[in-house]
């Protein structure tokens, strides 16, 4: 005796069984393809966004990943005479144009950071600069030539960083003449005088002791009969907290209206520079910078300290002891300094 199975289906039963077998099995496979046809979407979808297994290839840099670095960039800083304040604002810029940044896998976080520290720089010494020779043509127009009076204390260059702007603007068609307002020494007068016979420049001068506000005065007069595009003031250099050379600095300047007054610093003396570059401004004003032996300055930082303490453009860069060795500042120059 078998196992009870029921009673047996007619033949119009199995046909609609078989029917209705038929039915479900379309119906899924139907919906697998549908299904199969939304993955197809989503994944080229997200393959033109980030390109398949995105998340496999990425990662997002964390503050972690960046301590060490941001540590050792620190220390170079400071290091390279980088005034506190300014390497802090560095760091900070740098920390924040890294961390929760996206970047592939197989590269190193280190690679990104000289993008960041180059961006920091230039945010760092983003002042609107003058263009000089802009300037000389603007003056052209009036008749008059543009006056550019050079202040700084003495040993810093000052004397040959004229004599190099000389040269730098002779090349471009301009003619100068010197104006000797160092009278305080007689030394500063001759090494001016052997500076412009050397370049077939004019220089105006008087003798030792004589008004420095008439030597700059006859140098304009000067330029204006013969018809000169530009007047280049030379002046004394005593320290800095001097109150006689800082009044003799603001009689020149009430006297020749100068178009530009620029500090110029050793790059050398790292902070120092700064201070001294800060007591002029506070003197006369100051319109922008020229660093000396910046090639000497294995990491640049007078010049970013400068810079961004009294927010005034960094002109030109003093590379060597020739004449033609004066470059315009570039950021790229500074971050190549700092990390090479």
């Amino acid at each position: 005796m078998g196992f009870l199975r029921g009673k047996p289906k007619t033949s119009e039963e199995v046909k609609d069984d078989s029917e209705q077998s038929v039915e479900t099995k379309l119906e899924f496979e139907n919906s697998t393809n549908e299904i199969k046809s939304d993955n197809i979407e989503t994944s080229e979808e997200e393959s033109e966004k980030s390109g398949i297994f995105s998340f496999v290839r990425h990662r997002t840099i964390s503050e972690k990943d960046i301590d060490d670095i941001l540590f050792e960039l620190e220390m170079a800083l400071l290091e390279g005479d980088v005034a506190m304040d300014v390497a802090e604002e560095i760091i900070k810029s740098v920390k924040e144009d890294l961390v929760g940044r996206k970047i592939k896998r197989r590269n190193d976080v280190s690679d990104f950071t000289k993008e960041a520290l180059k961006k920091a720089i230039e945010n760092i010494l983003d002042i609107e600069g003058k263009d000089i020779s802009m300037l000389i043509e603007e003056a052209k127009k009036t008749g008059e030539p543009l006056k550019i009076m050079f202040v700084g204390i003495n040993g810093t260059g000052k004397t040959t960083t004229i004599a190099k702007i000389s040269t730098y603007y002779m090349e471009k068609g301009y003619t100068p003449v010197i104006a000797a307002s160092d009278t305080f020494r007689a030394g500063a007068i001759e090494q001016l005088t052997y500076h412009a016979d050397k370049l077939g420049v004019k220089i105006i001068k008087h003798k030792k002791g004589a008004d420095p506000a008439a030597v700059a005065y006859d140098a304009v007069e000067h330029a204006k009969a013969k018809g000169k595009e530009l007047v280049l003031v030379d002046t004394a250099g005593r320290m800095q907290t001097n109150i006689n050379l800082m009044d003799e600095m603001k009689k020149i300047k009430r006297v020749i209206k100068p178009d530009l007054i620029i500090y110029v610093g050793d790059a050398l003396t790292g902070n120092d520079s700064v201070e001294q570059a800060q007591k002029f401004n506070d003197a006369v004003g100051i319109d922008g910078i020229i660093l000396t032996k910046a090639d000497a300055d294995a990491k640049g930082g007078a010049a970013l300290s400068i810079g961004y303490v009294i927010q005034k453009p960094i002109l030109f860069l003093g590379t060597g002891q020739s004449y033609s060795d004066i470059m315009e500042f570039k950021p790229e120059w500074m971050v190549e300094q700092i990390i090479g």
